[in-house]
């Protein structure tokens, strides 16, 4: 006996379905969903069916059968329009091609000189702020995760020729981000979209062009995608170097800067786990010295605040795929041509996988609790599977020096105490948030421990 499909969520409207209040306002949609009907049930957008799946061995199935019966590439067009077959956009035999290279380039050495590239960066910063003040914690994160993305993936030198244009552009491109409209519609977000990735290949190919002409003066991420050779021995094209950068550098910004925000904000509204990292690292990482990935590791209280900020606020609060051949969630079957997601914001709080699942709590991460490894896709913020986001080392690696060179620095303020989610179709971020700021006054390193950070 064939299964049913799975059961509706209530609201749908003649014609539009749920489209409307998806774009409005889907984790309530999404959590309605779920109380209603558990953890498969499906949405009407518009002329398209979406079935929703909750809940770990869901969620382990929908990245599992990615590039099998699900596919990655088709719900992701408004993408594939910005960033051309790059990656998880491309098809299937061309991403196993290109994800060698990418691998290669956060492999550990080259991780631990962006390590030391990601302090240099958030030290100028740092400052630059002087000794007090008030700043918009969310705008200025927004800010200092590009300088890091641009210095770690271009190098210096490029990142300061290509200026802050290169970076307002983007603004462009992600307002154009759209999962519901054909992506090459007549609108002026797309035109505006088209318009600034033109512009920023005018502003990258001389760069790539002097970069061929001259490989051996330039040690980098931006020269290894140069330097690299495809599967017939060629050298990877201009338009594939163009679009490997642009998309690594909106991945590497667009995600984390929000996250990063998020935890500084959670930390400062709970003080008691708050002590909790200011002692790890005084005894870890105190003032004057250099945070090597040794001593980075040992930064517990900071990861695991980092991996509950991943579990509270996600930057994405959906992942999709388009179903190539029937396939079987549950009790329900869902059709070939369906959409079919998973949505984190529900999935990282179910209460029979983490204990007050509304609560943040980053011991939850602890080795004595270990919840996230209760199931390998508890926790999914970075995605799952083959498809799982190559930099999420990176990310939280810039993420944990931000917060601890930031807070063993300056003894910080929230002003701002009703900060809300800023949801848009590209990656959440916090609303303005407020932080006052006063410089800490600080002993000087003990000498033994200044003396270790070269080591």
């Amino acid at each position: 006996m064939t299964k049913p499909t799975p059961p509706i969520v209530s609201g749908a409207l003649p014609v539009l379905g749920h489209a409307a209040e998806f774009q409005r306002n889907r984790p309530d949609l999404i959590r309605r969903g779920f109380v209603e009907h558990g953890g498969v049930f499906s949405l009407k957008l518009a002329n398209q069916n979406v079935a929703v799946v909750i809940g770990p061995d869901h969620q382990k199935k929908f990245f599992m059968e990615t590039d099998g019966r699900l596919s990655i590439q088709e719900p992701y067009t408004f993408l594939k329009a910005m960033f051309g077959e790059v990656l998880f956009l491309a098809p299937h035999d061309k991403y196993l091609q290109q994800r060698p290279l990418v691998q290669e380039l956060f492999k550990r050495e080259k991780m631990l000189h962006y390590v030391n590239v990601m302090q240099e960066v958030v030290q100028k910063w740092l400052d630059s702020l002087g000794d007090s003040g008030e700043i918009d914690i969310t705008s200025e994160i927004g800010v200092l995760v590009q300088e890091v993305a641009g210095n770690c993936f271009l190098g210096p030198e490029v990142h300061q020729a290509i200026g802050r244009e290169f970076w307002d552009l983007y603004a462009d491109l992600g307002k154009a981000l759209d999962p519901l409209l054909p992506p090459n519609l007549p609108l002026p977000k797309f035109y505006k979209r088209d318009k600034a990735k033109a512009r920023m290949t005018e502003i990258l190919r001389p760069i790539i062009a002097e970069r061929r002409a001259n490989p051996d003066k330039y040690n980098d991420f931006l020269q290894d995608i140069i330097n690299k050779e495809g599967n017939d021995g060629q050298p990877v094209d201009e338009e594939m170097v163009r679009n490997l950068l642009l998309g690594l550098m909106f991945a590497g910004h667009e995600t984390t800067a929000g996250q990063a925000a998020w935890t500084l904000i959670f930390l400062l509204k709970h003080p008691d786990y708050l002590q909790k990292v200011l002692a790890e690292i005084e005894e870890v990482a105190p003032a004057g010295v250099h945070i090597d990935p040794k001593r980075m590791v040992q930064l517990d209280h900071i990861a695991w605040a980092v991996h509950e900020i991943e579990r509270l606020r996600p930057s994405a609060d959906m992942l999709m795929r388009v179903v190539k051949e029937d396939i079987e969630f549950g009790d329900y079957l869902i059709p070939a041509g369906w959409l079919v997601q998973v949505a984190q914001e529900i999935g990282h709080k179910l209460p029979d996988q983490f204990a007050e699942p509304e609560r943040f709590d980053p011991l939850r991460f602890s080795p004595d609790r270990a919840e996230d490894k209760q199931h390998r896709f508890n926790l999914f913020g970075f995605g799952g599977g083959t498809h799982k986001c190559t930099g999420m080392n990176f990310a939280n690696n810039e993420m944990i020096i931000i917060t601890a060179l930031m807070l063993r620095q300056f003894e910080l303020e929230l002003v701002t105490q009703d900060t809300q989610i800023l949801r848009g179709l590209g990656a959440n971020k916090p609303t303005k948030t407020i932080v006052r700021y006063r410089r800490r006054e600080l002993a000087p390193a003990e000498p033994e421990l200044a003396a270790a950070a070269g080591d």
